[in-house]
Formats: structure tokens, sequence, C-alpha cells
């Protein structure tokens, strides 16, 4: 039997050792005292920030865990999220990006940990001053999530009418605001079914901005989408996050899509965060897992199985040679 590794924690100690936290006093929810000013972590999990930028965080994700079963997901998660910037949770399928995103936003809860939301600690929050803090967000989830009963126009207008008191006056002063903004002025009266993917992703983005939020959470927006509608998207991302200030959040595993639209980026693996930083650290980092999904080649410690450090039949140390055979060296960032 061929070993792949020697064991991913012997090899990355620093995966599992978490620095020191500072003491937090839950004292009515208020929000926990401040570290250091960096977004930055090595392979620990503490993503504050540094000297660089003093930056606010508007999400504060500290020890976080979170399992199904026996099955850890997310296993001690620590990071801050900057406000009016654009993040980017990047990791391999199955490393839990989703699952944080929700728990991010109160739909699943966390075994251990805190998030903060804007000052408040959501975890153990009553469902009344959860739906109060939820509506800080909007979402774009991977398909748009549209009805298709409705036309475009009563997609967008869905939230106003669902969770406000405004005058269908008012209501398609902001519809047509938004739909302006992510060019879809011209096609409201259809039908989701009678659109293209990329004209249901900005539909859903009108969608998740009508009720200003402060925090935007996008799960894989590029689903589905071919590369020019994808680049589209990423302008249009950063052109609205641009115009609006509101906290980008992404959740995704294109590394292209990430090094054009994100200021701040974190890597996860096996449960954990391996690093969490500005995007221009990550792209000088010496990290044998960044610097291999950054460059999205096979060869590094992730291997075909997410879960498993054994290569049993061989078959993957055969596919390693043959792509340095066939591509030479790895680039330091995938580009297509």
């Amino acid at each position: 039997m061929a070993r792949r590794t020697n064991g991913y924690a012997s090899r990355y100690p620093e995966w599992r050792r978490q620095r020191g936290l500072a003491p937090v006093v839950d004292n009515g929810r208020k929000r926990p005292a401040r570290r250091d000013e960096r977004g930055s972590s090595d392979g620990d999990g503490d993503g504050r920030r540094g000297s660089r930028e003093k930056l606010e965080a508007i999400i504060s994700i500290q020890d976080v865990s979170k399992s199904f079963g026996s099955h850890t997901v997310l296993q001690d998660i620590t990071f801050d999220i900057p406000k009016g910037k654009i993040t980017a949770i990047l990791g391999p399928s199955g490393t839990g990006k989703s699952v944080l995103l929700k728990n991010i936003i109160g739909l699943l809860r966390p075994e251990q940990g805190e998030i903060w939301v804007d000052g408040e600690n959501i975890v153990g929050m009553r469902e009344k001053d959860l739906y109060r803090v939820r509506r800080k967000f909007g979402v774009l989830f991977q398909d748009g999530a549209l009805f298709g009963s409705l036309n475009l126009y009563d997609n967008i207008a869905f939230p106003l009418r669902e969770h406000t008191h405004k005058s269908e006056k008012e209501v398609r002063e902001i519809v047509m605001d938004k739909s302006g903004l992510v060019g879809l002025l011209d096609h409201l009266k259809k039908f989701p079914g009678e659109v293209s993917g990329g004209m249901k992703k900005r539909a859903g983005l009108a969608r998740a901005l009508v009720l200003e939020p402060q925090i935007v959470l996008f799960d894989e927006p590029d689903s589905g989408l071919d590369p020019v509608r994808v680049a589209y998207l990423d302008e249009l991302v950063v052109k609205t996050q641009e115009e609006t200030g509101a906290t980008f959040f992404i959740i995704t595993h294109n590394i292209p899509s990430t090094m054009r639209t994100a200021d701040y980026m974190g890597v996860l693996f096996r449960s954990g965060l391996v690093k969490f930083a500005s995007k221009d650290d990550m792209m000088s980092t010496d990290n044998r897992i960044i610097r291999q999904f950054l460059s999205g080649r096979a060869k590094g410690p992730i291997g075909m199985d997410e879960m498993s450090d054994e290569d049993e039949t061989g078959i993957e140390g055969e596919l390693e040679a043959q792509e340095e055979d066939r591509l030479g060296e790895a680039p330091e960032v995938m580009t297509v």
C-alpha cells in the first residue's frame, strides 16, 4: 500500500495549532475584545488584522466548530470579515464552505464558538432577534433561487413586498434602480425560464440588494456559468460593491474569479482554516496547501480523496507524474 503522506496532522502541525485567544466576556452580547489589526492567519485559524491597514470587522468568527453526527465539517475556525470589503472563502469540494455560510446567517448553529455579526453574537440568539439580524444580509444563491411563476420584476420586488410596507410606487423605484445597476432593465417582464443563467444570477443579485443590506453573501455565484459570463459577473460584483459600500462575502472554488474580485481570502481544508489574509499575502505565502490550490495542480498535499492521505492504488502518484511531464512546473496562480 502506497501512502501519499505521513499524515496531514504530522506534516502540518500548525493546521491544528491555535494561538491563545484574547478573553471573551459575553456581557449582554457585547462585542468581544479586539486583538490586533491585521487580517492574516498563518495556518492557525486566527484571522485578525495587522499594521498594514486598520479595518473594522463586521463579522467575527471565533473558534467555531460544526459537526453532523460523527463527521466534523468545521473545526476551530477563527477569522474576521472586514467591513466594506470583498472577502472570499475557498477550498476543495466538501471542506465546509457552504456550511460555514449557513452558520454565519444562522441557518445552522455551531456546537462550539461564537459568530459576531455587527457587534452581536448570534449563536444561541432567540429566533426573533436572529430574524432582525438576518435583515442585515442579502443572499445570492447558486442558481439565483428565483420563483419560476414570477417575472424578473416581481422576483426582485418580492423582498420589498414581503418585508416592508412600501407603496408600489416606492417598490417600483427601488426595483428599477437595482435592475439598472445589474443591467436588467430591458428584461424585467421575462420569466426565469426565458432568460439565461447569467441573467438569473443578475436578477438574484438585484433581489439581494433591494433591502439595502450591510452584508451580501454569495454561494458559488459562478456556478453554471461559462467563463465569459463569469468575467462579466466578477466585474459586476466589484462595481456593485464599490457603489453600495456593502460587505461582500463569497463562497467559491474559482481561483481566477477570486483573483479578479477579492480583497481578502481564506482557504479551508479538512475542516480547518489553513490561512486567512489579504489577497497579496495569500499569493506570496509558502504554505504548500495554498500554493497547490491557487495553482490548480494535482501535485501537493491535497489529494483525490478529500478526507484521506492514502493512495492505495497508486493512481494519484501516477497522475501527478503525468501532469508534471505534460505541463511542467506549476504556475503561481491558476489563470484558466
